[in-house]
């Protein structure tokens, strides 16, 4: 019998989903955080044309998740990215390293062809305590 209690986590610090999906799942020691684009939350915008601005805001909402969950960026394990184009890879990575310093997760991350609202990055993170 599974004893592991499975809770959706939820903030208004992050966009609300855009589809049926939660933006995190809680399962033991372990929080799975849905696909975060740049989206602003308190605007319900997009925020496009300046791919370092997009980047930040899909950390950040990332973050507020990630903390919703009764975590921190530390204790990311693992991420996903997602980008429109990989020649944009040195950019996020300027930009990432300072989000997670020393504590690296694993992590890939590969270019698809189309995200969801044409944006150009996508992250999603698996979380442990």
């Amino acid at each position: 019998m599974n004893t592991i209690e499975r809770k959706i986590i939820s903030t208004p610090n992050a966009p609300k989903a855009i589809g049926p999906y939660a933006q995190a799942v809680q399962y033991g020691d372990l929080l799975f955080v849905s696909g975060m684009i740049p989206l602003d939350p308190k605007t319900g915008e997009l925020i496009t044309g300046n791919f370092e601005a997009e980047v930040v805001r899909a950390l950040e909402n990332i973050k507020a998740i990630v903390e919703a969950g009764g975590m921190s960026l530390k204790n990311v394990l693992k991420t996903t990215v997602f980008l429109n184009d990989l020649g944009n890879f040195a950019k996020f990575n300027e930009i990432y390293s300072g989000y997670f310093g020393e504590i690296l997760p694993a992590r890939e991350t590969v270019q698809a062809a189309q995200l969801p609202r044409d944006v150009s990055i996508e992250i999603s993170v698996i979380c442990g305590k």
